[in-house]
């Protein structure tokens, strides 16, 4: 049995998975963070000599655009189902889509053979998550399970039948303490080529008991930095700068992301790429300038609105 769509979301843990070659795996073991990837996955053997029937892969929660390859000889099969949430892709919100993956067909367990599908990791997953992809092999008369997941600090390579997983490469943005404020792990995403103004994103925290408010900072890349936000008006989704600076209340978490408050670079000298680490500063009222890093992910179709005046 699967474990639920929900529960396969939170099953992404922090680890580094090297599989052992007698394990179901993944030919590449890394993808970027919000982007296209092409799974290859492995089945090294049968089920205990037992030829292989079915391969059976689940796929988690906050992966969407589903694709899988046809195999010759191999009848393949898809299950549909609804997200827990919608995710953006290609610019579109997307609520439903591949949720399992069935390849119906006869492998010898004296043989080798691949299986392949490609899927866009979303937000859901952020850079050092690995997440894990319950696979089943059906044989004649037996089963091999491949749906174990390490928890938080155990080692995938101690389970006896680990599911197989993917790593979010990129780097980890670090959370920054300045006074009673912890700026939690700032971010920006990848730009195109000629685009004018780039985003920023960040987690605040307020453990004091009087208010901040956050109004402005440096970019090196930009000629300014100003806080916006997103909202609905009727039926139509207005941006504009926040007056007079976005205030953190003692006791309260504010998150900048995509499509609600966030940061505007403005004018921007040059594209940032996906894989950078920028240096910037956030000012607030009382805090004062604070020194951020901002990890630069890959463009997706989350967050390309939050470009658009």
């Amino acid at each position: 049995m699967f474990p639920s769509r929900l529960g396969a979301l939170a099953a992404a843990f922090v680890a580094v998975s090297a599989p052992a070659l007698a394990h179901v795996s993944f030919e590449n073991g890394q993808a970027n963070p919000n982007s296209t990837y092409k799974a290859t996955l492995r089945i090294p053997h049968g089920c205990a000599g037992k030829p292989t029937l079915k391969v059976r892969v689940r796929i988690p929660e906050g992966i969407v655009a589903v694709k899988p390859m046809p195999k010759a000889g191999w009848k393949l099969e898809t299950a549909k189902g609804a997200y827990v949430k919608a995710y953006q892709a290609n610019g579109e919100a997307v609520s439903e889509g591949v949720t399992d993956i069935v390849w119906t067909g006869s492998l010898d367990d004296a043989y080798y053979d691949e299986f392949v599908f490609q899927a866009r990791f979303t937000d859901a997953y952020q850079p050092g998550a690995t997440v894990y992809f319950p696979v089943v092999q059906e044989c004649d008369g037996a089963t091999e399970e491949w749906t174990q997941v390490p928890a938080t600090g155990e080692d995938p390579h101690s389970l006896k039948s680990p599911a197989p997983g993917i790593r979010i490469a990129g780097t980890v943005a670090q959370n920054v303490k300045a006074g009673s404020l912890t700026l939690m792990q700032p971010w920006s995403r990848a730009t195109p080529g000629g685009a004018k103004v780039g985003g920023g994103y960040v987690s605040i925290t307020n453990a004091g008991a009087t208010p901040d408010r956050l109004i402005g900072g440096s970019f090196p890349l930009a000629s300014k930095v100003e806080v916006h936000e997103m909202r609905m008006e009727g039926d139509v989704m207005r941006m504009k700068p926040v007056e007079g600076g976005l205030e953190i209340g003692p006791g309260a978490t504010v998150e900048l992301k995509p499509g609600g408050y966030h940061l505007m670079f403005m004018d921007l000298k040059e594209p940032l790429k996906e894989g950078q680490t920028i240096k910037g500063t956030l000012t607030f009222e009382k805090a004062g300038s604070v020194a951020v890093e901002y990890a630069v992910r890959g463009m997706g179709g989350a967050g390309s609105s939050e470009h658009k005046h």
